[in-house]
């Protein structure tokens, strides 16, 4: 039986005797090791950690069961989020487990449907607003001060301590942290997490290694890599749609303390890194997951040197997460044929 995040990390997490610990099964992802895309980068070792495989899909839920034992533990016993779909999965999800009633507050038109199906599944309370992630964020932080209501939005400290473990397990499973992690930047509490954790594990002397952290914006929808709030971000990768990160200053932190970078791509770029680890690597993610290996391809052709380096990609959720971008792919080979073998037989050049 897995132990769960608050089981196995607990003494590096802000947890107390009064905490209660429980699972839905988070971490302990899969880190799948590249057997041909890593030739196209150049690096000498290429890894994908599938946060996908995390209950509800994706990493949010690595740091939601912090946030709501820690909401259970200080009494509190209603939930609420703002979300462009993974969080509202992952705050439904865990609210339905542990009898507490959540409220997300997504923005119309902007959801991925597999992602709104998963709340509406978990039995959350819905709420389409007229406008974009930003707007519902000032509204979740609005309705929480006003009510005594837990946000659970990663500018809750609890999300990101939460998150943080799964840098610990990548340095678990390759004996000491990679040279370079590059992930995708949507609200930025993951790259956040993520280096909070490589830090941790230094100073623990896990690894005499901190790794360069490279994060990765959807070209319509990054005002940290242009400077200002994106009033209006328009990407295909939803879950990176978002015009005015809650934890912007953390990811510049981040950035500049790795010495790595905040960068764009487009959504061509996306779409191609997400047909690529599919079909390539049988990696299939949501498109936002896939920023992350855009991202190691563009530097990698811009002469990013990576020879003799390990290399790690964060793939943040699973492709069923947004099942209408994945119908629209084209497929390689579907006809049709009658229920006949020789017909079969014949079609596949072995009659």
């Amino acid at each position: 039986m897995a132990k769960g995040v608050l089981a196995k990390y607990k003494d590096y997490l802000p947890l107390t005797d009064d905490t209660p610990i429980f699972s839905l099964g988070e971490g302990d992802t899969p880190l799948v090791k590249s057997r041909h895309i890593v030739d196209l980068v150049g690096c000498e070792e290429l890894y994908f950690k599938l946060e996908g495989c995390n209950p509800t899909g994706s990493f949010k839920d690595r740091g939601m069961v912090v946030a709501v034992a820690k909401a259970l533990e200080a009494g509190g016993n209603s939930l609420a989020c703002a979300s462009t779909g993974n969080t509202s999965a992952s705050a439904a999800a865990y609210g339905a487990y542990c009898g507490i009633p959540t409220t997300v507050i997504v923005p119309k038109g902007n959801v991925a449907r597999g992602k709104l199906a998963q709340a509406v599944a978990y039995g959350a309370r819905i709420m389409l607003i007229q406008g974009s992630f930003d707007h519902a964020m000032q509204l979740v932080r609005d309705l929480t001060e006003r009510h005594p209501i837990v946000l659970v939005n990663s500018i809750n400290p609890h999300r990101l301590q939460g998150q943080k473990t799964a840098a610990f397990e990548v340095v678990e499973e390759l004996g000491a942290a990679p040279d370079y992690v590059f992930i995708p930047v949507g609200n930025a509490g993951n790259i956040t997490a993520y280096w909070m954790g490589f830090q941790e594990a230094y100073h623990n002397e896990w690894t005499s290694i901190r790794p360069r952290m490279m994060g990765f914006q959807a070209a319509g929808a990054a005002p940290i890599v242009r400077g200002d709030v994106v009033t209006e971000p328009a990407t295909i990768a939803t879950a990176i749609r978002v015009g005015n990160p809650a934890s912007w200053d953390k990811a510049l932190t981040a950035r500049d303390e790795s010495g790595g970078t905040i960068d764009m791509v487009t959504d061509d770029n996306i779409m191609d890194a997400y047909k690529m680890l599919a079909s390539k690597e049988g990696v299939f993610c949501e498109p936002a997951s896939a920023a992350s290996l855009a991202g190691l391809i563009k530097h990698a052709k811009a002469g990013l040197n990576l020879e003799g380096q390990k290399v790690v990609c964060i793939i943040t959720g699973h492709g069923l997460k947004d099942p209408d971008l994945a119908n629209e792919i084209e497929p390689v080979w579907m006809e049709e044929y009658p229920p006949d073998l020789d017909a079969v037989e014949q079609a596949l050049g072995l009659g």
